[in-house]
């Protein structure tokens, strides 16, 4: 009932289970309340929102950080996360290098790179100590992108690096050259924990672990991990996890939600907050050739990638 005095105003009534009164003081509210406090946005990681700071310009480039996409499971996003972090880095201002480890040459391919017709590849690098890494290297069409492309060829070079003395740092040699010519030198790895991934772990700085949020994937995070100790232990001991990048995340699916759930849960902080979402898009953007920043720049997996990259560069430092 509602009632109007003299300068005030007084209601009383059940509303559901929960009861409330106006009084000339305020508004009290019984058991639960009517009005809770407001909360803080939740992110696809079930972790609250963080406002992640927008990067400075640089004043100068180099020396770089080197970064392994690695994950020995296959089909978990690493090659487009290469290619996508790789442009939205550029568009922040910082020169990138990807290298192509996969001899498939996905990454090549998915910039546009005709890579059977290639002439130097990352292969003679490695293989060649007398090649010169800037002359392997190819403009991209997205500015500040550059590549060291790939093909089949490089399938040959673990069985011809095996008899070799310092097999595990022939990759850090062979890009040595241009280290200080890069703010960010992407290493894009095959599907397997083999000789090439050794390389990318050895020069590496830190590893970025794609992996879809599936049980599986899941489970080949311990073998990863472990393979990131024992080349930290032995050969690099500058190297760390710098995060965990869920992909092909589905937030409609009760799975999904549980093994995310569970990665927070052992992983911690080291998940990255930004979380790549399933999309039409991607697939759209391999057979364009280009990035999604470029193919499709105010889509939901383009403004992912850039905060993928804001943490990225928060994380680094750079």
């Amino acid at each position: 009932m509602l009632t109007r005095g003299r300068g005030d105003c007084r209601y009383s009534g059940n509303i559901g289970a929960e009861g409330a009164q106006v009084k000339e003081e305020g508004l009290t509210v019984a058991e639960k309340g009517l009005f809770d406090a407001e909360t803080a946005e939740v992110g696809l990681t079930g972790r609250p929102v963080r406002e992640l700071p927008e990067p400075a310009p640089l004043q100068s480039h180099g020396p770089a950080t080197i970064l392994a996409m690695c994950n020995q499971k296959g089909g978990v996003g690493k090659t487009t996360s290469t290619i996508n972090l790789g442009a939205a880095l550029a568009e922040f201002g910082r020169k990138v290098l990807l290298v192509d480890l996969d001899p498939q040459g996905a990454l090549s391919a998915g910039l546009g790179i005709p890579h059977e017709e290639l002439d130097l590849t990352v292969y003679n690098l490695i293989i060649d100590d007398t090649t010169d890494v800037r002359d392997a290297i190819l403009n991209t069409s997205t500015p500040g992108l550059d590549l060291v492309p790939a093909n089949i060829d490089l399938s040959a070079a673990e069985i011809q690096l095996v008899n070799e003395v310092g097999r595990e740092q022939a990759l850090g040699r062979a890009l040595r050259p241009v280290m200080r010519d890069y703010d960010f030198i992407i290493l894009d790895c095959q599907p397997s924990l083999g000789l090439l991934t050794v390389n990318a772990l050895t020069v590496a700085q830190g590893v970025i672990i794609p992996m879809e949020c599936e049980y599986f994937s899941l489970r080949g995070l311990a073998l990863l991990t472990d393979t990131v100790h024992k080349v930290r232990d032995r050969l690099n001991f500058n190297l760390e996890v710098m995060g965990i990048l869920v992909t092909m995340f589905d937030r409609r699916t009760l799975h999904a939600r549980e093994v995310m759930e569970r990665l927070i849960e052992v992983f911690g902080d080291t998940v990255f907050d930004t979380v790549i979402t399933r999309t039409v898009r991607f697939p759209e953007t391999s057979v364009a050739g280009e990035p999604i920043t470029s193919w499709a720049p105010s889509s939901q997996g383009a403004e992912q990638y850039r905060n993928l990259a804001r943490e990225v560069i928060e994380r680094s430092q750079r």
